[in-house]
Order: structure tokens, then C-alpha cells, then sequence
């Protein structure tokens, strides 16, 4: 796992044709607004979860953000243990991104 900053997250996100970008907030936080192209894996869900990182694709690159942060730092650790090796936690979440934002 790796924490960076918004811009260094923006920068390799942009640099990486295998990106995906996930969001472990709540389903209910995520349509309140998310970042672009990002999809929606509930932290809270415990079991449910680590169930579904396993179901993930280990080669791509996963960006993940939560509301601040350390919540991502865990499904980052999560998804080390799950041998997803490219895990990149966004420092300060989605609270402090200035990057656009989509609304549902």
C-alpha cells in the first residue's frame, strides 16, 4: 500500500492504463457524490467485503479513497493481504479532494 497525495495520486492515476478507482465509503455517502468513474465497495460490510476483493482483478491498479482517508489505509492493507499489490490510499479522502466530483 502506498498513501499519496491528491496530486500524486491524480498524477500516477492519469499515468496508469490498468487504474480502477474504488470508494469504500457507504452506499448512501457514495451517491452523495464520488469521484469520477469510481465504484462503490463498502468497507462497512465486514466478511461481504473481503469477499468481494477477492472477486477483484490482482494485475490492475486500485486507487482507493474514503471520506478522510483511514478507512482506505485499511482496505488498502485488506486488499495487500488479499495479494492485490497495487493499492494507492488517497491521503485526506474525498474531504479534500479538488478534483471533480459526480453527483447521482
Amino acid at each position: 500500500m502506498k498513501n499519496l497525495t491528491q496530486e500524486q495520486w491524480k498524477k500516477s492515476l492519469e499515468k496508469d492504463e490498468n487504474a480502477y478507482i474504488l470508494d469504500v465509503r457507504t452506499e448512501e455517502e457514495f451517491i452523495e457524490g464520488y469521484i469520477p468513474e469510481a465504484t462503490n465497495l463498502d468497507i462497512h460490510k465486514g466478511q461481504e467485503f473481503i469477499d468481494e476483493l477477492g472477486k477483484l482483478d490482482k494485475s490492475k491498479s486500485y486507487f482507493v479513497y474514503y471520506r478522510s482517508g483511514a478507512r482506505s489505509a485499511q482496505a488498502c492493507a485488506l486488499m495487500n493481504q488479499q495479494g492485490i499489490e497495487n493499492a494507492y490510499n488517497l491521503m485526506g479522502g474525498i474531504t479534500e479532494w479538488e478534483g471533480e466530483i459526480t453527483h447521482q
